[in-house]
């Protein structure tokens, strides 16, 4: 099989000839560059850049070696972006990395900040952290008004996981999404991986990212008619936004990605009916208009602990989920397998990233590793990769370790 095969063939509930494995496909299943430089002086492996293209999460773009090296089966279609201008940038541990040029960052005093065009703090890195923060909030003085649903498109910008990725820095502009058209076609015909682009399309996420996350709560139980009005101007503006992407990509791209962190360390955000209530009637409005428009697998991202929704969000049209925590509540990989292996593709899960890969020994990660594999492989269903990003404080032998269990299961 090749990649695309392989990776299509597991999200299709077909067992393919070894388990598919991603690393950096989509902004959850990466590595920072703080942890890819240390990587990269542990194997030997001299030359190259390492290239930030996710600026809030500081993660890397694995360079061809590691994708040879590794086996990755998947791939974002804006790695690598043609004609990107990159610049150096010393990463907080004072290795170097490279940041895109245009990255609009500023240090008056303290620590790194980023600012939206107009001078607006969005985000900053605090003293000794390895990823930005958010600083603000564009409705959380106001609330949810009839100005601001009119305004909310320009007001979008100035929230910090709006700030872009190589791909989306000139966002959805007609020259851009033929840009990204034509990068699509080139990777699918010059490469046999999986191909996976990042759209968000998120809504409760959204409420947070505007509104903060205790306010957006608060007025969810409190004012519910008025986040519904909220989520009503987000989906209208997804599928303007869909209606021009997807003609552009149908046919090159495998994966669409969509986001929504649903769950708490113990739980959903809220109850199984407010999300059927609620969120998803207009989860299933997108990725209908997905299915209409194009033959891509929806993926969601959704963190935490989501036992509690999976049925309605199988139920709304998600195919894929990631990043399977499975050590949030009522996450085991047994019973998630067990429960929901024939309705859904599980994108994670393979490796504990809270404790085993940044603590344990090298043999504890080749050890959880293969039993994870050994549950959530069989019968197709699973993309390997660790339940989240790997973070600088990783020691590259344990990601070594991780990788070398996938080699001995894969007979590789």
């Amino acid at each position: 099989m090749t990649s695309r095969q392989r990776v299509m063939a597991a999200l299709n509930h077909r067992e393919p000839d070894r388990v598919a494995v991603d690393l950096g496909a989509m902004r959850s299943t990466g590595i920072q560059a703080v942890a890819y430089n240390r990587l990269k002086a542990y194997l030997g492996q001299a030359g190259g850049q390492t290239r930030v293209y996710d600026l809030i999460q500081q993660l890397a773009e694995p360079e061809a070696w590691a994708l040879e090296r590794f086996g990755i089966d998947a791939m974002d279609v804006g790695w690598d972006w043609p004609g990107e201008v990159w610049k150096d940038w010393a990463l907080p541990d004072g290795s170097i990395g490279q940041v895109p040029g245009w990255f609009n960052l500023v240090r008056p005093t303290g620590p790194w900040q980023i600012t939206a065009d107009d001078g607006t703090l969005i985000a900053e890195m605090p003293e000794g952290c390895f990823y930005f923060t958010q600083k603000h909030w564009p409705l959380e003085r106001n609330g949810i008004t009839d100005e601001n649903l009119r305004r909310l498109p320009e007001l979008m910008p100035k929230v910090m996981w709006a700030v872009p990725s190589p791909i989306w820095k000139e966002g959805l502009s007609d020259a851009n999404l033929d840009a990204i058209a034509r990068r699509a076609r080139h990777l699918h015909e010059t490469t046999d991986r999986a191909l996976m682009i990042g759209f968000g399309g998120n809504l409760f996420e959204w409420g947070t990212f505007l509104l903060g996350l205790a306010r957006f709560l608060e007025d969810l139980m409190l004012e519910r008619a008025k986040v519904e009005r909220l989520l009503d101007r987000l989906v209208e503006i997804h599928l303007s936004n869909l209606d021009r992407l997807l003609p552009r990509i149908a046919g090159t791209v495998d994966i669409i990605q969509l986001g929504d962190d649903l769950g708490t360390e113990s739980g959903p955000f809220f109850s199984p009916q407010i999300y059927r209530e609620v969120f998803r009637p207009r989860h299933a409005t997108i990725i209908n208009h997905i299915k209409k428009h194009s033959g891509l697998k929806v993926f969601l991202h959704s963190c935490g602990s989501i036992y509690k929704l999976l049925p309605d969000l199988i139920e709304a049209g998600f195919e894929v989920v990631n990043p399977v925590q499975t050590s949030a509540a009522d996450m085991d990989p047994v019973r998630l397998k067990r429960e929901f292996g024939r309705e859904i593709a599980f994108w994670g899960g393979g490796c504990d990233t809270q404790r085993v890969l940044p603590r344990g020994t090298p043999q504890q990660v080749y050890d959880d590793v293969k039993r994870r594999v050994e549950i959530l492989a069989p019968g197709g269903g699973f993309v390997f990769t660790q339940v989240h990003n790997i973070l600088a404080e990783v020691p590259p032998a344990n990601v070594e370790a991780m990788f070398k269990a996938l080699d001995d299961l894969r007979g590789r």
